[in-house]
């Protein structure tokens, strides 16, 4: 049987959303969500360290691992740096509004979320899932239009963690953040001519933290949303951060903040 039809047989969609490339992404995915990796493709020859000990694990996990040559991984993800390894992963759920809202309603403490007005570039949105994954954010809302979608670039980029971070895909930003607020949320924007410095805004509490795109910013109408505008404080030459940048900026500052590190 092909590689193809081996995907159909493991009951994999034929998107290539639905595919996890590279080492460490496929790694991340073994160790956290093992019931998630339906099949693996290896190339060969692949006979260094890391390879085994990722033919290894999948093994051990009860996953069928195949081993193909460069151009059969080709055929399933395109031309991009894949480390020799293909895996077909069960998707997530996909968060919409009203899977997002039900989610915030089981947490047992503040919610801290992203909101990414605009940002089209796969490669940035993927950064910005690491960040999240790692700042403990409980999701990250993105517009359904005009903005990146969570693909294998994607995947690829954020080495695991867009397996675990819940993404919420809105049709109508603007009325999410509505609906955030009544929930007691507050929704704080970067806007880099905002008087307010990010280090002297109360971000313990409950959150979404919006930044937009790279130049243009947020729009107009998610602007308005916002209970307060903060800064990033620059000392350089440089005006903004790439946007990957500056989440992780806010989202570690408001960790710092809720964390209490550095009070009197």
């Amino acid at each position: 049987m092909g590689v193809a039809g081996a995907v159909d047989a493991a009951g994999v969609a034929e998107s290539k959303r639905n595919f996890v490339y590279g080492l460490h992404a496929i790694n991340a995915v073994l160790e956290r969500a093992p019931e998630r990796v339906l099949e693996l493709w290896m190339a060969q020859p692949r006979a260094d360290a890391r390879s085994r000990n990722l033919r290894e694990r999948a093994v051990q996990a009860g996953v069928h691992v195949q081993t193909v040559d460069g151009a059969a991984l080709a055929k399933l993800v395109g031309d991009v740096v894949h480390q020799g390894a293909v895996a077909a992963v069960r998707p997530l759920k996909p968060w919409d509004e009203s899977g997002l809202l039900d989610a915030l309603s089981q947490l047992r403490e503040a919610p801290l979320l992203l909101v990414l007005d605009g940002v089209t570039d796969a490669h940035n949105l993927g950064a910005c899932l690491r960040t999240a994954d790692g700042a403990g954010a409980h999701g990250v809302i993105i517009p359904r239009d005009r903005a990146a979608a969570v693909d294998a670039v994607v995947r690829k980029v954020a080495a695991g963690a867009a397996e675990f971070v819940p993404v919420a895909t809105v049709t109508n930003l603007a009325r999410t953040l509505d609906l955030l607020k009544e929930r007691g949320i507050w929704v704080a924007g970067t806007d880099g001519e905002a008087p307010q410095s990010l280090y002297a805004a109360d971000l313990d509490r409950p959150l979404a933290l919006v930044l937009g795109a790279e130049g243009s910013g947020m729009r107009r109408l998610t602007r308005e949303k916002c209970d307060f505008l903060m800064s990033i404080p620059m000392a350089g030459r440089m005006e903004s951060l790439n946007v990957s940048v500056a989440a992780g900026v806010v989202l570690f500052e408001a960790r710092r903040q809720r964390l209490g590190v550095g009070r009197t």
